[in-house]
């Protein structure tokens, strides 16, 4: 089954939009649990040594590259995808 590249790409960036939003409810909420969780995904780097605030305009910043690379990553997958079963 083909799939459409725009389609995959929209999916692709919304379900990206969507998990960063979560996220960062989820540090307002839950600081701890989220460090212990995005540490424990990391290797255990020690992320509470960075430092730094997440501003309005950081995260407006990083919700639209994420969402943007999200979108490219699921256009050339579909791409991809559909080139390789034709290959078959």
């Amino acid at each position: 089954m083909k799939k459409d590249p725009i389609a995959t790409a929209h999916a692709a960036g919304i379900t990206a939009g969507i998990i960063f939003v979560v996220c960062r409810l989820a540090f307002a909420l839950l600081p701890n649990l989220t460090m212990a969780i995005a540490q424990s995904w990391f290797h255990s780097i020690a992320l509470n040594q960075v430092s730094g605030s997440l501003t309005t305009g950081s995260f407006i910043l990083g919700l639209v590259s994420l969402i943007i690379s999200a979108w490219l990553v699921g256009y050339v997958f579909a791409n991809l995808y559909n080139y390789f079963l034709k290959s078959k």
